[in-house]
């Protein structure tokens, strides 16, 4: 697997990295499978991604559309 400096092809980090940068407590936790943490602040990162993405593709339309009014 490559590495990346683009946020788009970013590393996804493994369980245990992940739990590795967890606080002990919140350690004990994930470790004892409290909750699907992991899973869960995954979904959210790419979800928050996913809506940089789109909110950066919309902006671009808004510009296109805009320069095709005032041309017209």
């Amino acid at each position: 697997m490559t590495t990346s400096s683009s946020p788009a092809n970013s590393r996804q980090m493994s369980r245990s990295e992940w739990v590795s940068t967890l606080t002990p407590w919140r350690r004990l936790l994930a470790m004892l499978n409290w909750r699907p943490v992991y899973d869960i602040e995954q979904e959210a990162e790419q979800l928050r991604k996913e809506n940089e993405r789109l909110a950066e593709l919309e902006s671009r339309m808004h510009a296109l559309l805009f320069r095709a009014d005032s041309t017209s």
